[in-house]
């Protein structure tokens, strides 16, 4: 069979490929933003014609992933974390609805808070959501396991929450490959009230999932990615989840650990498989990453002794990712891997790229604010987001997509103003429109700076839906022709810029300001794109 080098998510898209998907829906957030890249690159999806473009929103990336369930095919949904915050109206309701096709949702969690804004855990919605969730703990079993997920949620009609963490998603591994699968045939559900959730059907659908909750359990029990290695050491048991599992076996040269070791991969756990470890073992050591979920639980359910040890009791930290050092100083030996950072090695935050047009918006934006004080401008979710660093400090609110003009409507409301709301091209398409409509029906006179650079700028230049749409969807929300105003972010449009900024800050509506100029990296490979082709061209 062919074997791949991978990244954890690249070994997840390729899995999805084979399991026989017809689609994958998604909105680009990291770690899961390679998972989508890979598919659409990928000569198989191109001649089974996946469906692979990117979605204005991980809820209308979710909803359109169940019409295809609905179908009877399979589908591959990919967001981050606190995507899913957005996407949870179809997600929580999609567990009662049960799946047809099978249906995947892959939710990539951010330990650490490397590109985020929480340390959010997913696993908290499976189980609030009640449905199977699966953990890998390296590369192949990530390709192994996702073509499973597609199979359990069509053996037991549900959907399956597939969670890796950034660590997961972002290295890499050798995977072996197994013979693609076809795509299924269009099956609509037996039951012609499967997807609908009126009260009477919902009820009925509910009582449907929590019966399979034991089905959900035995299959955790039974079917091979959970497992019991047993161990001479009884004085210490560990239960390692998902890419625990590894990181506690990078302490083992030969990759046996003389304690018993429960490795758990699918939610629910096996109760009985814990129970064996408590009866047996003099102290417990829960290793997962992310919140600790699952050592709450056993505390819970099984622990009357105070022998749990893990994150709550101080074992291991309460935040940021494990590593191997830190479950080596877990279970009382040497670090094993790692130099110190030397000091000439100086951190460096982030900013804004050479040449990046929101740094000109921003000087505009701050001439134009001077006199006002601090606290009048509220930013989004995105590359601009850097405007709240120097040499700007231009912005005072971040808090989720779409948030920056429905805070700045607030702030209107609460008689706070003027207010100016900062949000990017894509991010006003993913979850700002809305906003934007509220402040139109009620008339609030607030200022939108949408930061129109052509793209999805933050997660590596993903086609963005709002392109050469903006002007026609604020018409279409009501908003006046006559305030919304294109400007140029250069420096050599600063003072018209600055005119412009003041004047809509000054009327007492709702106006638009689209500073438009493409980013700076997309401009400059698809000038490279342009020079090969005109290359190409010569030669013919």
């Amino acid at each position: 069979m062919q074997k791949l080098l991978l990244l954890g998510d690249e070994a997840i898209a390729q899995g999805a490929l084979d399991a026989g998907i017809t689609g994958v829906y998604a909105y680009p957030g990291t770690p899961s933003t390679e998972v989508t890249e890979y598919i659409q690159h990928s000569k198989l999806a191109k001649e089974k014609g996946i469906h692979c473009t990117w979605s204005a929103n991980e809820k209308t990336a979710m909803e359109e992933a169940i019409g295809v369930s609905y179908t009877g095919r399979r589908a591959l949904v990919c967001m981050k974390h606190v995507g899913l915050n957005v996407a949870a109206d179809p997600f929580t309701n999609s567990a009662v609805t049960g799946a047809n096709g099978g249906l995947v949702y892959l939710i990539a969690d951010d330990p650490s808070m490397h590109s985020s804004q929480d340390e959010q855990d997913s696993r908290y919605y499976a189980r609030f959501a009640q449905i199977p969730c699966l953990e890998p703990s390296n590369q192949q079993e990530a390709y192994d396991m996702i073509r499973y997920a597609f199979d359990l949620s069509e053996k037991l009609h549900t959907p399956v929450l597939f969670r890796v963490t950034t660590r997961m998603a972002h290295s890499r591994s050798g995977v072996e490959l197994r013979e693609a699968r076809g795509q299924n045939e269009i099956k609509l559900d037996p039951n012609p009230k499967r997807f609908i959730l009126l009260p009477a059907n919902a009820r009925v659908l509910y009582r449907e999932l929590l019966a399979k909750q034991k089905d959900f359990e035995a299959c955790a029990l039974n079917d091979g990615f959970n497992r019991y290695e047993d161990g001479s050491d009884k004085s210490l048991g560990i239960i390692a989840c998902g890419i625990g599992y590894n990181y506690l076996m990078e302490n083992y040269a030969n990759g046996k650990c003389p304690h018993p070791v429960l490795k758990i991969s699918q939610y629910p756990i096996p109760r009985a498989s814990v129970k064996k470890m408590m009866d047996e073992c003099g102290k417990v050591l829960v290793v997962e990453e992310g919140y600790p979920i699952y050592e709450e639980l056993i505390r819970g359910y099984l622990d009357e002794s105070g022998k749990i040890l893990g994150r709550l009791d101080g074992t291991l930290p309460r935040d940021g990712e494990l590593n191997p050092n830190l479950l080596a100083a877990a279970l009382g030996m040497p670090k094993t891997c790692g130099e110190p950072i030397p000091d000439v090695v100086v951190a460096r935050p982030p900013s804004l790229c050479n040449g990046c047009p929101h740094a000109d918006s921003y000087l505009a934006l701050n001439e134009a604010m001077k006199d006002f004080g601090k606290g009048h401008v509220f930013a989004d979710i995105g590359c601009y987001t850097l405007g709240a660093l120097p040499p700007y400090n231009a912005i005072y609110s971040t808090v989720d997509m779409g948030a920056s003009i429905t805070m700045a409507k607030g702030a209107v409301d609460s008689g706070f103003s003027p207010a100016v709301a900062v949000i990017g091209d894509s991010t006003f398409t993913h979850s700002g429109m809305t906003g934007l409509l509220d402040a139109v029906n009620d008339e609030t006179p607030i200022t939108v700076m949408i930061l129109d650079n052509s793209t999805t700028g933050m997660t590596g230049g993903q086609d963005s839906a709002a392109f050469g749409k903006i002007e026609s969807i604020c018409m279409g929300l009501g908003v006046e022709k006559e305030h919304i105003r294109v400007i140029k972010p250069l420096k050599n449009h600063h003072d018209e810029n600055v005119q412009v900024i003041k004047e809509e800050i000054a009327y007492q509506g709702v106006s638009v300001i689209i500073p438009r100029r493409e980013c700076i990296q997309t401009a400059a490979r698809h000038a490279k794109e342009a020079a090969r082709a005109k290359a190409a061209a010569e030669k013919k």
